[in-house]
């Protein structure tokens, strides 16, 4: 399988376990906060990287690293720009509010940019 073709993969498994996760712990549980926003994002990174290291015995070369956190953070960027839309509509955010929404969001690239690093692939 072309490797492309698998990190598209991969970053699809993310999101998809970036909502289910999300619409689970938010939900049923009714955890919320950036710690739940935290938890999420590092035990989908930590699931990623074991998988990838898992099926390929290796850790991911640099381009490999980047472009799964480009296509893993650029899809949930889009969603997260739709939730924001979605939340304009209803009441304008403060600036302390989209200080906040930014902060959920980037917890997911950076943890997963952190999860894919070669040192943890030894």
């Amino acid at each position: 399988m072309s490797q492309s073709l698998q990190l598209r993969y991969y970053a699809a498994a993310g999101i998809v376990a970036a909502v289910v996760l999300n619409l689970l712990l938010r939900t049923f549980v009714r955890l919320g906060g950036v710690f739940t926003t935290l938890l999420i994002a590092a035990a989908i990174a930590a699931g990623l990287a074991l998988v990838f290291h898992w099926r390929t015995g290796r850790a991911p070369s640099n381009a490999e690293r980047w472009r799964l956190t480009l296509l893993y953070g650029g899809v949930l960027g889009l969603l997260y720009l739709g939730l924001l839309g979605m939340m304009y509509l209803q009441d304008t955010p403060s600036p302390m509010g989209l200080f906040l929404f930014s902060l959920h969001y980037l917890c997911y690239p950076v943890l997963a940019w952190l999860a894919f690093s070669p040192r943890h692939g030894r």
